[in-house]
């Protein structure tokens, strides 16, 4: 049965559902996303639905995690956040549906939603197992499309989390290696490489921070924004997302020191530099 003839749901009322982002690591080039798409608007066609990005790395759980983590909160409240990033598709991973800080997500049960909660519990955890929200025949190897939209649409409409499958007391996984205490400051890593090269650790600051990151042989004090280093020149700073982050100004800082994931680096507070 194609997505046209998905199941439709009754006449909606006067209110606007809410907004479905959608994350994937489909890219530009097939129809996957247009699929998708099509068996939302078929379900749900006022549903606002917004491309969150569908550039993750393929088959990349903690690009995909990053992403989600670092953005679901600019959107309205009761937004419902789809995340397909799902290399166990058909196997045994269960799909999750999460309320959280006021929104609603869908993943699979890989470590996409373990970004957004940061340590912190859901305030609501469901499996996904009721099939009366699925599309009507449902294809191992594509459950963006059989699964996660209508299930989505389903939920803008109004589905509960309770209707959609048993409480699940589980966390989700966490997607990356915590940031940990040593003397002097603080050992992190690199998670995530953005379009521009720039290099984001796990290492959260605050805005008043102040110190040192010693990384690739050199100390970088931390810099308030990128125009602060000369032309090519490593810096460290506060990214937009909060977390500890290094770039090359006008340039790859991934690319130029062979940054990639997992490349230590030590935050120093500036209390205990020197």
């Amino acid at each position: 049965m194609t997505a046209a003839r998905a199941r439709r749901a009754p006449p909606e009322p006067d209110i606007v559902p809410p907004w479905i982002t959608l994350l994937t690591d489909f890219g530009p080039r097939d129809t996957y996303i247009g699929m998708m798409k099509g068996v939302i608007a078929t379900i749900a066609p006022r549903a606002v639905v917004v491309d969150l990005s569908h550039g993750v790395a393929p088959q990349d759980i903690v690009d995909g995690a990053y992403l989600l983590a670092t953005s679901y909160r600019y959107f309205p409240a009761g937004t419902i956040h789809v995340a397909v990033v799902d290399p166990g598709v058909g196997g045994t991973r269960a799909i999750l549906a999460m309320e959280f800080g006021g929104f609603r997500f869908l993943a699979p049960d890989n470590g996409l939603l373990g970004g957004v909660l940061g340590g912190k519990a859901p305030d609501r955890l469901v499996e996904v197992k009721n099939t009366r929200y699925f599309l009507p025949r449902v294809a191992a190897t594509f459950h963006g499309r059989d699964i996660f939209a209508p299930v989505a649409a389903h939920m803008a409409l109004g589905a509960k989390l309770d209707e959609l499958g048993p409480a699940r007391a589980e966390m989700p996984k966490q997607p990356w290696p915590e940031a940990s205490a040593v003397p002097g400051g603080v050992r992190g890593e690199v998670i995530y490489r953005d379009h521009f090269g720039n290099c984001i650790t796990n290492i959260r600051l605050d805005e008043n921070a102040a110190g040192t990151a010693r990384v690739a042989g050199k100390d970088l004090p931390l810099s308030s924004h990128y125009a602060q280093a000369a032309r090519g020149e490593l810096v460290a700073l506060r990214g937009s997302s909060g977390y500890l982050e290094l770039a090359v100004r006008e340039g790859s800082a991934s690319e130029r020191f062979g940054l990639d994931r997992g490349a230590g680096i030590l935050w120093i507070p500036a209390a205990r530099s020197g």
